[in-house]
């Protein structure tokens, strides 16, 4: 059987959208008419999502949340010995969203026609991406998909979770810089002008404080609008400029020299790859292929490309943590606790343990900078009120004297 999205009208002439399973469109149509729907259109599912080679990135396929849902609904199901292809209809029945459950139905089509369900998935590679796919193909190998699925349900809770909290900390200081800076050019632009006309008007010679505020509030309120376009004109050229593969390895390259930015860069990216890298090892990837796919899930271009000579190294017999240190970009410790695995025959666990311990490391730090940066804000506020006042108060100051 195969997949079919329909649209159809109702008794009420209203349109309605949904997929059915049948063996051919007129079967579709058929059982449209039963249930007192007007077939419009029956089409057979096809794969409409577009690859995309950025690793686990979920942008344009399954949100990460949905993601994890859907892998924890299969993994029990079929850790229950349901067939995979029950297992897969059952879980789109489940699923309140028409785009899910129509990409699982699709998926199951093609289990029915004889695929593998790593073979299937891979129709949908921005839903699943090669991570995904390669484990769930390990699993179907070694004959553990159940446990493997509940492997990656976990991997991508956590990875979700990680993000989030990297968003949440970030967005009150974010929303505290933007609020200052509307509040200052507030302030320069309409409220200043208005002030400062009376100590013009009245002919004494003003301050240096209150001219050089007088200067920078002309150059807002009629500057202002050219400054904002050209930041954006200059953050979308920018953008465009990155997409090309040899300027973007040259930003990042940058941004890795950058204090203490290129160091919570490159942190969160050896977390990411060993953590990637720890679930495909757990699963029965071979290490060498592991190493291909984790590199995919590195974002900067720069690791990236050590983490790729690494994998060569390793394809030449080399020892994994050897061939990571070399590359300069992986701390000490994460290294030493490579070695460790490497030694013990256990790696896999400690890369997901030197994984969780950067994470740690790296939530701490950047809940470090959080907290200094949110007093640094409101000191940053305060200065610019005081120069304000100041360069106000100061005319006033000094006609008064000139009336004593």
């Amino acid at each position: 059987m195969a997949a079919f999205e329909y649209i159809a009208l109702d008794a009420k002439g209203r349109q309605q959208k949904g997929v059915l399973e049948a063996d051919s469109a007129r079967q579709v149509r058929q059982l449209l008419r039963e249930k007192q729907l007007a077939p419009l259109q029956v089409e057979a599912m096809r794969s409409r999502e577009a690859p995309q080679g950025s690793g686990f990135s979920l942008r344009r396929g399954l949100a990460a949340r949905d993601l994890a849902l859907v892998t924890r609904q299969l993994a029990t199901l079929i850790s229950a010995a349901l067939p995979i292809e029950e297992a897969l209809r059952a879980a789109a029945a489940q699923s309140r969203q028409p785009r899910i459950q129509s990409m699982l139905l699709a998926v199951r089509a093609r289990v029915l026609e004889g695929h593998g369900l790593a073979a299937s998935l891979a129709a949908f590679p921005a839903a699943f991406p090669e991570l995904y796919r390669a484990t769930v193909a390990a699993g179907e190998h070694a004959g553990h998909l159940g446990p493997v699925l509940e492997q990656l349900a976990d991997y991508t809770e956590q990875r979700q979770q990680s993000r989030q909290k990297v968003q949440l900390a970030l967005l009150y200081p974010l929303i505290l810089m933007i609020t200052s800076l509307i509040i200052v050019g507030f302030l320069l632009g309409y409220v200043v002008p208005d002030v400062v006309r009376v100590f013009i008007d009245s002919g004494q010679t003003l301050p240096a404080l209150t001219r050089g505020l007088i200067l920078v509030s002309e150059l807002v309120k009629g500057w202002g609008w050219l400054a904002l376009i050209l930041i954006v004109l200059g953050v979308l050229g920018f953008r465009r400029a990155i997409r090309e593969e040899g300027m973007r390895q040259r930003w990042h390259g940058f941004v890795l020299r950058v204090p203490l930015v290129g160091g919570l860069i490159r942190a969160t990216e050896t977390a990411r790859f060993a953590s990637t890298l720890a679930i495909l090892v757990r699963s029965g990837v071979p290490l060498v292929e592991a190493l291909a796919i984790g590199s995919e899930v590195v974002v900067n271009r720069v690791i990236r490309s050590d983490v790729i000579q690494a994998t060569q190294r390793v394809r030449e017999g080399g020892s994994l943590s050897r061939a990571l240190e070399a590359s300069r970009q992986f701390p000490p410790m994460m290294l030493h606790m490579i070695a460790s695995g490497e030694r013990s025959g256990e790696l896999d666990q400690m890369l997901a343990r030197t994984a969780r311990n950067q994470e740690n490391d790296l939530a701490a730090t950047i809940g470090l900078l959080v907290g200094l940066f949110e007093p640094f804000m409101l000191v940053f506020m305060g200065a610019v009120v005081l120069v304000i006042v100041l360069a106000i108060l100061l005319p006033i100051l000094s006609l008064n004297q000139l009336v004593g």
